[in-house]
């Protein structure tokens, strides 16, 4: 009965008490609190959390790798983590109209395909490894620091147009090239015969 408690505790371990998984548990909880802090006027302490939040996305891979400890939980708690964030920062943003609709849409439309794209291959029975593609990592810190920039720019009254616009620019190529390379690599998944994907 010991050795059983023992392994279930050293499951759960593994699987979901680690330090990088704590950190990414923390920037899911974030969520809410930027939210708060910005629709309530604390413009800078937003801004503070919103940076931290997307330190701690470096932070939990840094902290993985020194201490060797992924999770099969981690896998998907990371982007997951990066996703809510992400998603909830543009719909603020675009509540208070510092970004535009139509950039919301992009990005949220992206994320949409992705986990519907999984979840297709999952019922197909195709194996699929949850890993981030480059451009798709690329897309992600873009969306941070144009998040962090527009937040930056409210909570110190500092607005530079051209900086704004060309972030903007970025993440839409990226969050398209991103979408089209997901779309691809799943096409090709279930275009092949069973036992070979």
């Amino acid at each position: 009965m010991g050795n059983q408690t023992d392994s279930h505790q050293n499951l759960y371990s593994v699987l979901i008490v680690t330090w990088p998984n704590l950190i990414s548990m923390a920037r899911l909880m974030s969520v809410p609190v930027i939210a708060w802090l910005l629709l309530s006027g604390h413009v800078m302490s937003s801004f503070v959390v919103c940076v931290l939040a997307g330190l701690s996305d470096i932070l939990d891979g840094f902290v993985a790798r020194w201490l060797k400890s992924p999770s099969a939980v981690g896998v998907y708690l990371d982007p997951l983590a990066d996703k809510v964030l992400l998603v909830g920062m543009f719909l603020l943003l675009g509540h208070i109209n510092e970004v535009e609709l139509w950039l919301v849409l992009l990005v949220i439309s992206r994320d949409i395909g992705i986990i519907g794209g999984i979840m297709l291959l999952y019922m197909l029975g195709k194996p699929f490894e949850a890993k981030p593609l480059f451009i798709s990592k690329v897309n992600t810190v873009l969306q941070i620091v144009l998040v962090v920039w527009i937040l930056g720019a409210m909570a110190f009254n500092v607005y530079l147009p051209v900086v704004k616009d060309l972030l903007i620019y970025s993440v839409v190529v990226t969050t398209i090239l991103s979408g089209l390379h997901y779309m691809l690599l799943w096409l090709r998944y279930i275009a092949q015969p069973e036992g070979q994907a």
